[in-house]
């Protein structure tokens, strides 16, 4: 199988706030050349690169918005999140832990600081997705996945490490997310000097974050930590070997070449989609959530 080389390495842009409590750099769609039909399904990328929250009382986080059209996936690395939404999902983000909320015909949620977490603060360290739907499962109903780190599929490399399936599959190990759509989604935990070899569709939308430590692809190109590597839709296959301890995410996915139009929280194929999801908001079609 032919390699599947780096197309661009991108630094993360300056951080910003989403509400009080998240400190991200966007990496999809802002950083030119990433918008959503080059990176389809995956239409955002937020980081919060490691920052330090102190203690606090009142927990900081986003209040209750809305979404419609799309899943949104949170990746806890340090620290904790609560959730809650309109369609009675929720629960604790544990370190480790991942949660897949698909807000398909729409939902208001909220998200904050574990409260416990919140009272000591610390260091925190997340990244949540966006993954689109198909135009005929926009309208499906929503439905909320909290993956415990400890039910995750781990691939064992010996004395390379490890691989963490989330979703999709690596040597023939599957994940216990369930997509609308074929997604690979794994977290490689790599000793120093371990290597691991990944194999992708040529088609696929492909990206490589660096959480932690730095690593070295297709034995050529460094990638240091909190950068973000994107593939070339040619080629298959490619090799991560850590220079030193690393943590690397893993997305890979088939683009569902479908029109998007994104407006805010709502993302679908229409002006008109869009226009009726902000009617269906404003008159309550979307549940209720207590602040």
């Amino acid at each position: 199988m032919a390699t599947k080389d780096i197309e661009i390495i991108v630094s993360p842009k300056p951080a910003h706030f989403v509400g009080d409590g998240f400190r991200v750099h966007n990496f999809i769609p802002s950083i030119h050349g990433l918008d959503m039909k080059r990176m389809d399904p995956f239409i955002m990328l937020d980081y919060n690169s490691k920052f330090h929250f102190n203690g606090s009382e009142t927990p900081r986080g986003v209040g209750v918005h809305p979404h419609r059209g799309f899943e949104t996936v949170t990746i806890a690395y340090q620290g904790k999140v609560e959730h809650h939404d309109s369609a009675g999902g929720g629960g604790i983000i544990g370190e480790g832990d991942v949660q897949w909320m698909t807000a398909a015909k729409g939902v208001l949620h909220k998200e904050y600081h574990e409260t416990e977490w919140s009272k000591t603060g610390g260091i925190f360290q997340m990244v949540q997705l966006w993954v689109n739907l198909p135009a005929k499962d926009k309208m499906s109903k929503p439905k909320y996945q909290a993956i415990k780190n400890s039910e995750m599929t781990k691939v064992d490399l010996d004395e390379n490490g490890f691989v963490e399936v989330i979703a999709g599959e690596y040597l023939d190990k599957k994940g216990p997310a369930t997509t609308f759509s074929p997604i690979n989604m794994m977290n490689a935990k790599l000793k120093a000097g371990g290597k691991a070899e990944f194999n992708f569709p040529a088609h696929y939308n492909t990206a490589a974050l660096v959480i932690e430590g730095s690593v070295i692809i297709n034995g050529k190109e460094k990638v240091s930590s909190d950068h973000f590597a994107v593939f070339k839709n040619e080629g298959e296959t490619f090799t991560i070997e850590a220079v030193e301890d690393a943590v690397v995410l893993i997305i890979s996915g088939e683009p569902l070449k479908e029109p998007i139009y994104p407006h805010g929280p709502f993302v679908m194929n229409t002006r008109e989609e869009i226009l009726q999801a902000f009617e269906d908001f404003n008159t309550g079609k979307f549940g209720y959530l207590e602040d």
